[in-house]
């Protein structure tokens, strides 16, 4: 039955949230038996792009000129990158650097989170190379020594990276030891479980399938609720200096 216009979703100046039942789809270029569900771009204030691509059998994601990060949460889909080809289930992903030919295609209907971002160089260091791995082989270590809240960091730290993607997982009743307002922006999207974000001045009940988008220096807080874990997909852009985007 039709809620008569009422949703979780919400729009603001400095944060977004979307909830499944405000998604609409549509196919980018290139796309080939694959829709996209866009759930923020540049045109939203945002310095990159995150999506949801929904393969048929067969389908096929467009290129990019961008570098393109990509975490498979149903199904599985085959990445061939330099001649290399793998095979990615639930919870792989790969890193695709900017330029390098890929071609990304299911043999059965799967939904992988999409991350796309314009690569920021460095002088003093050379580009990243591409990866291709599983959540499973990432060691997860305790945020701010709390054994609760656990964190696997998805790409290398070195300055190479312009961004980071990290999972974070909370036992019941776990949250963040402090309200954080930083110049990184985010996009999460919720795996797993559920609990209560703090965006802004506002506070949200989220759950598996919401997605966020935190602007820079939004406030913001989680707290896991419920009787199983909490966990989530988290992008942030880093590693490069505040005037650097400014200055292009």
């Amino acid at each position: 039955m039709h809620n008569l216009g009422s949703t979780r979703s919400s729009q603001q100046a400095n944060h977004l949230l979307l909830t499944p039942d405000t998604f609409v789809r549509a196919a980018l270029p290139g796309m080939k038996g694959c829709m996209a569900v866009v759930h923020v771009a540049p045109a939203a204030g945002a310095k990159f792009t995150q999506y949801t691509a929904e393969f048929e059998a067969g389908g096929e994601l467009g290129a990019t000129s961008a570098q393109r990060f990509l975490f498979v949460l149903e199904g599985s889909v085959t990445v061939d990158i330099n001649g290399q080809t793998s095979q990615l289930g639930p919870r792989g992903y790969a890193y695709l650097p900017q330029g390098a030919s890929h071609r990304i295609s299911a043999s059965k209907p799967s939904r992988v989170a999409i991350i796309e971002k314009p690569y920021q160089a460095l002088d003093s260091v050379s580009a990243p190379q591409p990866i291709v791995s599983s959540e499973d082989d990432v060691v997860s270590h305790a945020l701010n020594d709390d054994p609760d809240l656990q964190v696997k960091c998805l790409l290398p730290e070195g300055m190479s990276f312009d961004f980071a993607v990290n999972l974070m997982t909370y036992e019941p009743g776990a949250a963040l030891s402090l309200v954080e307002i930083h110049v990184m922006e985010h996009g999460l999207l919720m795996l797993e479980g559920g609990g209560i974000y703090r965006l802004g001045d506002s506070w949200y009940p989220v759950t598996a399938g919401d997605f966020i988008w935190m602007g820079p220096w939004c406030p913001q807080w989680f707290g896991a609720i419920g009787k199983v874990p909490a966990k989530y997909l988290i992008y942030k852009d880093w590693n490069r200096h505040p005037l650097s985007a400014a200055q292009k």
